[in-house]
């Protein structure tokens, strides 16, 4: 059992140096991310509060909630979709770490890069996916079930540019190392 941080996790972070392509990228997503967080960070508050406003206005004015929990069901995902990225970039996406103290840094450091190939992999593919289905909500023109019917592309959009921008970080992550940057 660990009680301090995982031998990955005290590294330091993913930085490629220079003006190269890679670390331009990694400069530039991490402004759009941080900028993402501050928006995903309001997204969550005005999920509790529209919440919380539906659920004293059914109890104290039996009022319904037509747009209540749509509203926050949309604010939730984009925020979980757009912060990704960020989570990712921090290392702070679940890991199993059974292994870090068996194996030796250089062993884990491989480790690290093949599970960013193979989650880059399937973000990938989830991003396509999700692309597609944003896409065919917009062409059908695609609405909720609910009586409010906001248009199904928003969640759907939000969830495709969130899994994208996580497949960049992915994707520099993988080529930091190759490039001799520090990796995270």
């Amino acid at each position: 059992m660990m009680h301090g941080p995982a031998a990955d996790q005290a590294e330091t972070p993913s930085i490629a140096t220079g003006h190269t392509p890679v670390a331009l990228l990694g400069r530039a997503l991490s402004v759009c991310n941080n900028i993402i967080v501050v928006f995903a960070a309001l997204a969550l508050i005005a999920a509790c509060v529209i919440l919380s406003y539906s659920v004293l206005g059914r109890a104290l004015f039996h009022s319904p909630n037509y747009w209540q929990d749509e509203a926050a069901v949309f604010l939730l995902v984009g925020a979980t979709f757009m912060s990704s990225a960020y989570v990712q970039s921090q290392r702070g996406h679940v890991s199993i770490e059974a292994f870090v103290g068996l194996l030796s840094a250089r062993a884990n450091s491989i480790r690290l890069w093949l599970v960013d190939v193979a989650s880059f992999a399937f973000c990938t593919f989830f991003a396509w996916k999700s692309w597609t289905l944003a896409h065919e909500a917009y062409v059908d023109g695609q609405v909720s079930n609910s009586m409010w019917s906001p248009p199904l592309a928003i969640p759907y959009g939000l969830m495709a540019l969130g899994m994208t921008l996580l497949c960049v970080q992915l994707l520099l992550q993988i080529l930091i190392p190759l490039t001799g940057g520090a990796r995270r």
